[in-house]
C-alpha cells in the first residue's frame, strides 16, 4: 500500500475521449483527488461517482480535480458519464498499469475463477504532486463529501503557506 508522504505515483491514460490524462498535467495548478472503483454502472460504484459529481463545485472552490479510474474501456466510461450525468473525469487502466502501481488490485474468486477486481481506494494529492491521503477499502456512502473536507483543508493549507511566504 501507498504511504502519505512520497511522491504520487506519475501516469498517463485516456479519458472517456479518449484524450490522454497525466497525473503531472496538475502538479503546480490542482489538487488532485484521484478514487479507484470496481466498474462502471456497479451500484455503489455509480452512487460514489454521483456523490463526486454532486460536489463538484465543492472540488472547484477547492482547486481541485477530481479523477475516476476502473479497468473499464474508454467507450464504457462514456456511456458511463453520459448516462448518469457525471461531472468527474473518468479514466481507463486496461492494462492495470496504474492500478498495480497504486496497489489497488486483488485477486477474486467467483463461480471456480479468479479474475482481477479493484479495491475501492481514494487518493489526494496536493498542488507539489506528494501523496496528502491513501484512503483503502473505502465505502462509496458519504464518501465523496469526507474526501472534499480533507481537500478543503489541504486548500487552506496552501493558502496560508502563500500568504506567510509573501510577507
Amino acid at each position: 500500500m501507498l504511504e502519505p508522504g512520497i511522491v504520487a505515483p506519475d501516469f498517463e491514460l485516456p479519458d472517456a475521449a479518449m484524450d490522454p490524462v497525466s497525473l503531472s498535467d496538475y502538479r503546480g495548478q490542482k489538487i488532485v483527488v484521484l478514487y479507484f472503483y470496481h466498474r462502471d454502472n456497479d451500484p455503489g460504484c455509480t452512487r460514489e461517482a454521483i456523490e463526486f459529481s454532486d460536489l463538484a463545485d465543492g472540488y472547484a472552490k477547492a482547486d481541485a480535480v477530481v479523477l475516476g479510474v476502473s479497468l473499464d474501456d474508454p467507450f464504457c466510461h462514456e456511456d458511463f458519464r453520459d448516462r448518469h450525468g457525471l461531472l468527474v473525469r473518468l479514466l481507463s487502466d486496461t492494462d492495470t498499469a496504474v492500478s498495480r502501481q497504486y496497489h489497488t488490485l486483488r485477486e477474486m474468486e467467483r463461480d471456480g475463477v479468479v479474475k482481477l477486481a479493484l479495491i475501492r481506494s481514494t487518493f489526494v494529492v496536493d498542488y507539489a504532486g506528494t501523496l496528502r491521503h491513501a484512503l483503502y477499502n473505502v465505502s462509496p456512502r458519504g464518501h465523496a463529501a469526507d474526501v472534499l473536507q480533507l481537500v478543503q483543508q489541504l486548500h487552506a493549507e496552501a493558502r496560508e503557506a502563500d500568504v506567510a511566504a509573501s510577507r
